[in-house]
């Protein structure tokens, strides 16, 4: 399962949620002057360069080489200039900085989504918003999390999606058979997944029934999310200028996890973000929730696992997403304009991306893909790659992407920490953690 500038998608994961982190990080000027102006009439038979960062390396580069060498001979007037862009995926957006301050940008370029709000903030991205709504795209197959992705404050579109994932429950089996357990269901609710937790943990032998990230990174804000949204919560208003995750519904989910870490002992708090995965594999926890890239780790250590959808609540069983995507920017050239969003669209149809995508092990990005052959063939080789790709039904909000959210994931992800480790109560500890997150959006 080979991936974006990482050999495993356990790697490829951690970096797509410290990419949250390095939006604020990098504290660099996206905005600059505009690009050199280029043919302002289209003519699709001219001849015509476009610059692509791909983001990738080892066999998803040169998977995406074949797909560009085969658009170009569809279309011999275009030349596709193809490269990663920069020696790692969290280095374009320093890179693609640095190149709209100095008019040498690329045309294309892989990003993670959190840094969509920034790239539109900068003045450089293309609005393909008249694009997607021609029928032959099939914008609506993408989710809605990896449309809003793309779409950063609703007043363009500026990419196509990328890579897609989402969450959910994984659970050992051997601890399940030897605590006499029925396996989870996709019907679970909160309750079931708390009485599991609690009787799947030995103290004495130091097993639990759940693992928690407490490190404070998007790692824990990443897998509060799900628990907030099923609860019917928000994380922020609807104008994206307020925090809304301190509400009742936030607070009750947050309680519901700190009775399982506090009173029943039941979770194993991780600061690392790495070792409740490596317990799980050697059979020292009986559930975690994690995503797709978590299989090959499970196949390569030979644990006997199973996955469900996320335990809900009343009936909802919502998930989290982290979708990147492929950002188009402008050139004030038609021509460089009209192809770019050609190749694109061809990249991310069905048919290229069951030979990109799902040929390195990302779930794919169109429903319409579903059930596959090259979905069907990747679920043989990793049980239970099948219920993530149908999970993506669940995934029914976008994780934002606007300024601000990198502060107020950290400000929430030390609330959620402290709590779980008996160190504050919920409601206060959220509502701190919002007037911190607030403070920072208005800067």
């Amino acid at each position: 399962m080979s991936l974006p500038l990482r050999t495993s998608t356990k790697a490829r994961r951690a970096l797509r949620l410290t990419g949250v982190i390095a939006v604020a990080a990098a504290a660099v000027a996206l905005s600059g002057c505009s690009g050199s102006q280029g043919s302002t009439t289209l003519d699709t038979k001219a001849k015509v360069k476009i610059e692509v960062w791909s983001g990738q390396v080892d066999a998803a580069q040169t998977a995406i080489e074949g797909l560009a060498h085969e658009f170009e001979k569809a279309h011999p007037n275009v030349t596709i200039d193809l490269s990663p862009g920069a020696s790692s995926t969290d280095q374009l957006l320093q890179k693609l900085s640095a190149g709209f301050a100095g008019n040498q940008y690329p045309d294309m370029s892989y990003a993670f989504g959190s840094w969509a709000g920034q790239l539109e903030a900068s003045g450089r991205t293309l609005d393909l918003s008249s694009d997607v709504k021609k029928p032959e795209v099939k914008w609506d197959e993408f989710t809605a999390a990896a449309r809003g992705t793309a779409q950063p404050t609703g007043k363009k579109v500026i990419g196509f999606p990328a890579v897609v994932d989402n969450i959910g429950l994984l659970y050992n089996k051997t601890l399940f058979d030897k605590a006499g357990l029925a396996y989870p269901t996709a019907d679970w609710t909160w309750d079931d997944f708390r009485a599991a937790a609690k009787k799947l943990t030995d103290s004495a032998n130091h097993i639990y029934g759940y693992g928690y990230s407490v490190s404070g990174s998007e790692e824990t804000t990443w897998q509060f999310w799900p628990h907030l949204w099923q609860n019917g919560g928000s994380i922020l208003s609807s104008d994206g200028t307020k925090s809304e995750f301190a509400s009742p519904a936030g607070v009750d989910a947050l309680t519901f996890l700190q009775s399982m870490a506090v009173d029943d002992k039941s979770v194993y708090l991780d600061q690392t973000d790495t070792k409740f995965g490596q317990l799980f594999v050697s059979n020292r926890i009986g559930m975690i929730t994690s995503g797709p890239w978590q299989l090959s780790d499970l196949k390569i250590g030979g644990t006997k696992y199973g996955v469900v959808p996320l335990p809900g609540t009343n009936g909802d069983h919502q998930t989290v997403s982290g979708p990147d995507i492929w950002a188009l920017f402008d050139h004030k050239d038609a021509n460089r304009a009209y192809w770019t969003t050609q190749f694109a669209q061809w990249l991310t149809s069905a048919e290229q991306d069951e030979r990109f995508n799902v040929a390195v092990g990302n779930l794919p990005l169109r429903s319409s893909e579903a059930t596959s052959d090259a979905v069907m063939k990747e679920a043989a080789t990793y049980p239970g790659y099948d219920v993530f790709v149908a999970n993506s039904k669940n995934v029914k909000e976008t994780r934002p992407t606007t300024k601000g959210y990198a502060d107020l994931s950290v400000a929430i992800g030390k609330a959620i920490s402290s709590v779980l480790q008996g160190q504050g109560e919920p409601q206060p500890a959220l509502e701190q953690a919002a007037k911190t997150a607030d403070s920072e959006m208005t800067k």
